[in-house]
Formats: C-alpha cells, sequence, structure tokens
C-alpha cells in the first residue's frame, strides 16, 4: 500500500492569522483555566495519596472519593488535550500551551516561517524560521507587514 503525501499546510498571511487572535485568545484563555483546575485536583489527589500516582488511572480499591477525583481528573484532561485539537483545526500550531504561544506557517520575503504569536499579545508582529523557536524572533517591520496583507 502506497502512504498518501501529506497535504501542504496552509501558508497564512499576516491578515488571516490575526483575524483568528480573537477566537485563539479566547480559547487559550479557557485552557489556562482548565489547566488550573486539573492542577488543583491533582493537588487534592496527592494530599489524599500522599503522593502522585505514575499515572491517573481509576484502580479497583480505589476508595469512593479517590475515585471520583480521578475521574474528574480525567475527564477534565480529555476536555483539555480536545480544545487543544481544536485550536490546532485552525491551522495553528501550538508551540507551548503554558504561555499560549502559536505559531503559523507563512512567508516572509519568499522565505517559509513561521508567524509567531503569545497569547496577550494583539496582533502577529513577529516570525521565525522553521528550524528556530521562540529565542529566534524577529519582528515583522512595518513596511513588510503591508507588504504581507494580501
Amino acid at each position: 500500500m502506497i502512504p498518501k503525501p501529506m497535504p501542504a499546510p496552509h501558508v497564512f498571511t499576516l491578515e488571516e492569522a490575526n483575524a483568528l487572535l480573537p477566537r485563539l485568545s479566547a480559547l487559550i484563555e479557557a485552557q489556562s483555566t482548565r489547566r488550573t483546575a486539573i492542577e488543583e485536583r491533582l493537588e487534592q489527589l496527592a494530599r489524599r495519596l500522599g503522593g502522585l500516582p505514575e499515572a491517573i488511572q481509576i484502580e479497583a480499591g480505589d476508595p469512593p472519593d479517590v475515585r471520583a477525583l480521578k475521574e474528574d481528573i480525567i475527564a477534565r484532561v480529555e476536555a483539555y488535550q480536545a480544545a487543544w485539537r481544536d485550536v490546532e483545526s485552525l491551522g495553528a500550531v501550538l508551540k507551548d500551551a503554558r504561555q499560549g504561544l502559536l505559531d503559523f506557517f507563512g512567508h516572509v520575503d519568499g522565505k517559509a516561517v513561521w508567524l509567531c504569536w503569545k497569547y496577550g499579545e494583539t496582533a502577529v508582529t513577529h516570525y521565525h524560521g522553521l528550524d528556530e523557536g521562540f529565542a529566534g524572533r524577529k519582528a515583522i517591520p512595518p513596511a513588510m507587514r503591508r507588504h504581507m496583507l494580501n
């Protein structure tokens, strides 16, 4: 069987990426709330058990309160993971969940790059090479920004 070729990623313009930011900001804010709730429940579980188990799974001998807490954590983690898939279904690539750092595949001066956005920023104003990370971010100069809004 011959494998299907991977579809080419969508190439975002600045205009397209920036148009997604209100929706992405709301999604990431909700994710932060979800993560905080998961962390609180993990702390409760650790206090109850005297430490966290290697994996959160229901055990036959779990007392009812521990079982309920584990079930709650599992459901919350599943919702958290599903919401990140929703973010990525919009074309964004999650780089750091805690910081709300997202990249969009784009072009700058005809070169493939990551258009880089971090939760709290009002617009996509930076980019970096495909093999670079956040530390390699470069500002998109205003003249280039105007040129990229097509």
